[in-house]
């Protein structure tokens, strides 16, 4: 019987767990934590959006590098295959906006609980707040691991690294498998926080608006003529800046070319109306307003904490009357609402990041079997690897195909 040791208990390493079982190996699971998955704990504020209900085929649009090396992956262990293992495992599932799934409950503990469940059903070895120092390998071979506790040696036939990144750190998550992977000769590509909110040079004005939640926002990340990232859907202003899953998204687009400098953040605050029909729609405010003040104009058309940027930035005095407002000032009203613009300066640190973009370098990996090019038995899944996706249950989906991919791989009998 294969001897298989998975090294983190997080999403990936769980399923990595389940296809190695599956595949009739021995497995010892080794994680650090105090309990089994952590970081999948707190995952959407707690309710775990486990993966997402696209057509199969759809994923891949959603995967911001690399998404070619999960070909393999994707259709080796589909998100339906996900769905389906959660309910045959007692964790019943619905399917909310943007076809992102959870667990009836809203509970991720039940997510958990299905998979380390299944993994003490079939009788996995599940070793808690225990660390691995090293990988040992041998003429380009695994021959299994040395554990932190007493410099103790466990030999194993496979070994697979599902450490995650660096987000969320008090999770656990501290790079130990880019470690282990530079141990073995691997490349590890540029790492930065991602999924993270933006800081933003204009704070004065962002802090006015603290709190702020906008529903239905286009959000362009752009430098110089070129757009970066274009989203549509929900914002929040913020002490700092701005956060919520239309910035979160683009914040994965933007952040190599954040390291160069400032970009350009151009928020539409009204993406259903032309410019024309905008403008429309102020003059008939307008029309039925005509002797308030301009700053009390707008409560029809903006939330009340917004009207009063909105009203500096489009230059008219507060206090004119809005029937001397002029065509041409109701232009730079509509402007200051179609493109609103901030200075991006910055992410936030790898304590707000959902994910880690980059990893161990996809090139050195095999996309069929998640074994490592460099190491014979040496298998990698999960966000440890430079693979990363859009908010929407999509990372997690990566690291369950390819969790069950590493373990399905690492527990075939042929050598």
């Amino acid at each position: 019987m294969k001897k298989v040791v998975i090294i983190g208990g997080g999403a990936a390493g769980m399923m990595a767990a389940v296809a190695a079982l599956q595949a009739g190996c021995r497995v010892s699971l080794y994680e650090k934590n105090e309990k089994l998955g952590k970081k999948l704990y707190i995952t959407g504020k707690g309710r775990c959006n486990l993966t997402n209900a696209c057509e199969t085929e759809d994923l891949f649009a959603k995967v911001v590098h690399n998404g070619k090396f999960l070909y393999s992956s994707f259709y080796g262990f589909t998100n339906f295959q996900m769905m389906a293992f959660m309910e045959e495992n007692n964790c019943p599932l619905k399917t909310e906006r943007g076809a992102r799934v959870f667990p009836v409950s809203d509970k991720s503990s039940d997510v958990i609980r299905a998979l380390s469940g299944y993994l003490k059903r079939l009788g996995a070895e599940i070793h808690l707040n225990e660390e691995v120092s090293r990988p040992v390998m041998e003429k380009g071979r695994i021959r299994g691991v040395v554990l932190k506790k007493n410099s103790r040696f466990v030999e194993a036939d496979s070994v697979i690294v599902a450490t995650g990144g660096l987000s969320y750190p008090s999770t656990g998550s501290t790079g130990d498998g880019y470690d282990f992977a530079r141990q073995a000769g691997h490349k590890i590509t540029d790492l930065t926080p991602a999924l993270v909110p933006f800081e933003i040079r204009e704070l004065r004005i962002v802090q006015e608006m603290q709190g702020l939640s906008l529903k239905n926002v286009r959000v362009r990340v752009v430098k110089g003529k070129k757009i970066l990232a274009d989203e549509f859907g929900e914002m929040l202003f913020t002490h700092f800046g701005v956060s919520g899953p239309v910035i979160l998204s683009a914040s994965s687009y933007a952040a190599a070319a954040l390291k160069k400098g400032p970009l350009d953040l151009l928020l539409d605050l009204k993406p259903a109306l032309s410019e024309e029909q905008l403008d429309a729609r102020i003059l008939r405010d307008f029309q039925t307003q005509k002797n308030k003040q301009y700053k009390n104009s707008l409560s029809q058309l903006l939330p009340a904490r917004l009207i009063p940027v909105i009203v500096e930035r489009s230059g008219i005095s507060a206090e004119k009357q809005v029937n001397e407002i002029t065509q041409k000032e109701r232009r730079g009203i509509v402007e200051s609402m179609k493109e609103f613009r901030l200075t991006i300066t910055g992410l936030r640190g790898y304590a707000e990041a959902i994910i880690t973009q980059g990893g161990v370098d996809v090139k050195e990996v095999n996309p069929s079997t998640m074994e490592s090019k460099k190491v014979k038995g040496l298998y990698f899944a999960g966000e440890v690897l430079d693979l990363d996706a859009v908010t929407g249950g999509f990372n997690l989906q990566i690291a369950w195909s390819t969790g069950y991919l590493a373990g399905k791989s690492a527990g075939s009998l042929s050598e």
